[in-house]
């Protein structure tokens, strides 16, 4: 006996196409998954390889940040040592200085004047002293006018006083110390 099919031939055909296409369509779905699963990775990745270099750094730039503030402390403290270098080595220079500036005093201060009292301040020196005098003041302050170490002598102040029954010259002189050439040239650190 032959065998008829009653079923619809059409209907399974469609019924066949649905499949192809719902299997078609779920490929291509977890295809587009896949790739947006991959994608996403690949970026999230990359994002944390990105978040790593940048707290590095960071972390690079805060520890040169602290190199920094040491190293600015370190010029700080350099420019201490340095000014308290040149403090002692204005001291070494000026040591000899004032050597020769009683020395040259010593040399100038004529017979019958006295000194009481020397104030020096930076380059300037006041002189306070007394004198037989009025004439011998002049005397002293020619021979600080031939003085290489001291110049420039002003009278602020004379007085005539009588002291111990005898008739005396108070004064105040002003005079600037000065260093002369060949000193400075020839090196007086050697005195």
């Amino acid at each position: 006996m032959a065998r008829v099919n009653l079923l619809p031939w059409r209907a399974e055909l469609r019924r066949q196409r649905r499949v192809e296409f719902f299997s078609v369509v779920g490929i291509c779905a977890a295809i587009a998954v896949a790739l947006w699963g991959l994608v996403h990775y690949h970026f999230t990745e990359r994002i944390a390889f990105q978040t790593e270099r940048n707290a590095f750094l960071t972390d690079r730039i805060h520890d040169l940040d602290k190199q920094i503030k040491e190293i600015q402390e370190l010029e700080k403290e350099k420019e201490r040592l340095i000014s308290r270098m040149k403090a002692i080595e204005s001291l070494q220079t000026s040591r000899p200085l004032i050597v020769h500036l009683f020395d040259e005093m010593v040399t100038a201060l004529p017979e019958g004047v006295y000194l009481k009292e020397v104030i020096q301040q930076g380059t300037s020196i006041e002189i306070r002293g007394v004198a037989e005098s009025n004439a011998r003041v002049s005397s002293f302050m020619r021979n600080i006018e031939k003085s290489e170490w001291i110049k420039n002598p002003q009278l602020q102040i004379i007085q005539t006083a009588d002291e111990a029954s005898r008739r005396v010259a108070n004064f105040i002189l002003k005079a600037d110390q000065v260093i002369p050439q060949a000193a400075t040239e020839g090196g007086h650190d050697a005195s």
